[in-house]
């Protein structure tokens, strides 16, 4: 095992060495700049600290929201036997839009001002849910404010991404990646966790709709603070005409004519990909190291942490290593740690190893979505990160429906090695790939 693993990486380093030269080329293109000055330089950029606090406002009352779309289905009248379909029916209604609207709302980030997306969106949000104490008791009218909701999360999620290209210097990138991604963890285990308890403590106030109050505040908490961003856009002559079809096929024949951000976006796909489908299977793995099934979320967790811990390296070291195939790395310690989790039985090595597949993870994510935003121009950047955040949740869900029939049919050990497999497979295609347009670009 030990003699492969060698053969293996020495492998990828000889093939590096021939790669160097154009890829130091490219590089150089790439990043006429100053040295990154890491995260104490970017906590001197208002525009972005503002930016990033709308973010974390923002993240926690989506998370909470969700914990409470939830917790609002027992008061919906309904014959008990349907209860679990109604919960399904809530997470469906709010995950829907992202598949349907995640690409055509990048066309309007692209058009309208991002800074008022950003902060109308969240007010939007925040009214969506402070109306649903005066809306009657329908089933059908809390399925229709989580559609809404998440069809304006669809507009949140690319005026973001396009915001950060506009507020950070581009040798500070790879740093607000980081620190977005580090923040977009964070608030996925806080939000959970601090969710039903932060609930069950404002149903205990006086008044029966504490609870909508307090996560439709979050949601204005955030737009007053997008309200506050000092941020200047380019003003654009084509702004008032918006053709909206062809406006997307001009996204897609953007990303197919650029191999280097659509390989990018790949490789950003197959990462979510693995962490949804480890979302069902940890659940079984929970069990084989002497957790019980409900435990599952200390192996997230654990992910979480090791991803947060490489973003933070990557956020202050990240561009001395520009020239290493990061993600190739990130893909190869992923396969092994996936491998490896199918004979584990230790408590301890499992939590290790979930620390190891989320600093692995970060390898990945950070670097791409980095090279994403520094390539892409602006004048499409909406219809990029629109189709960026349609391909994510497509990848989000597909996995959840089918991981743990897999399991079920032919095991978790046998499930865990071709995952494994495939995404050692996966990263390697992708390096290849990338190598080649990196050679076209130089």
């Amino acid at each position: 095992m030990r003699y492969w693993l060698w053969s293996f990486f020495g492998v990828i380093w000889v093939q590096d060495a021939h790669f160097n030269t154009a890829q130091s080329e490219f590089m150089s293109h790439l990043e006429q700049h100053p040295a990154s000055d890491g995260f104490r330089g970017l906590m001197q950029n208002r525009a972005f600290v503002t930016l990033w606090s709308g973010q974390i406002i923002s993240q926690i009352g989506d998370k909470i929201f969700f914990v409470l779309l939830i917790a609002l289905v027992v008061n919906y009248p309904t014959p008990q036997v349907f209860a679990n379909s109604m919960r399904s029916a809530v997470m469906i209604a709010n995950t829907l839009p992202a598949v349907l609207f995640g690409s055509a709302a990048g066309i309007f980030v692209d058009r309208w001002s991002k800074k008022q997306i950003l902060w109308i969106t969240n007010l939007g949000r925040g009214l969506l849910v402070l109306m649903i104490p005066l809306l009657p008791r329908a089933f059908a009218l809390l399925l229709l404010i989580a559609f809404l909701e998440s069809i304006l999360t669809q507009f949140f999620a690319p005026a973001e991404q396009s915001a950060i290209s506009i507020l950070v210097k581009p040798q500070n990138l790879m740093t607000a990646n980081a620190l977005f991604t580090t923040t977009m963890m964070g608030s996925l285990v806080v939000g959970f966790a601090i969710g039903e308890p932060l609930l069950s403590w404002a149903n205990s106030w006086v008044g029966q709709y504490n609870r909508e109050l307090l996560v439709g505040g979050i949601y204005v908490a955030a737009a007053m603070v997008l309200m506050l961003l000092p941020m200047t856009e380019q003003a654009r002559a084509h702004t008032v005409s918006l053709h909206p079809w062809q406006d997307l096929q001009l996204g897609f024949k953007y990303l197919q004519s650029n191999r280097l951000i659509s390989n990018a976006m790949v490789q950003l796909t197959v990462l979510y990909c693995v962490f949804a489908a480890l979302a069902v299977l940890t659940i079984g793995l929970a069990e084989e190291i002497g957790l019980r099934p409900e435990q599952f979320g200390f192996l997230l967790a654990a992910a979480g942490v090791g991803l947060i811990l490489g973003a933070a390296f990557l956020g202050q070291w990240g561009d001395r290593l520009s020239h290493w195939p990061l993600s190739l790395v990130g893909f190869v310690i992923m396969g092994i740690v996936l491998l490896w989790f199918s004979f584990v039985e230790q408590l301890w090595l499992g939590l290790l190893l979930s620390v190891l597949l989320g600093w692995g993870a970060a390898l990945v994510g950070v670097p791409m979505q980095t090279l994403i935003q520094r390539e892409t121009p602006s004048d499409v950047r909406g219809k990029v990160f629109g189709f960026q955040n349609n391909m994510v949740n497509i990848a989000l869900s597909l996995p959840l429906a089918i991981a743990g029939l897999l399991a079920d049919t032919i095991g978790l050990r046998t499930v865990l090695v071709s995952m494994g497999l495939i995404v050692i497979l996966s990263g390697t295609w992708a390096w290849r790939s990338t190598r080649q347009a990196l050679k076209k670009a130089a």
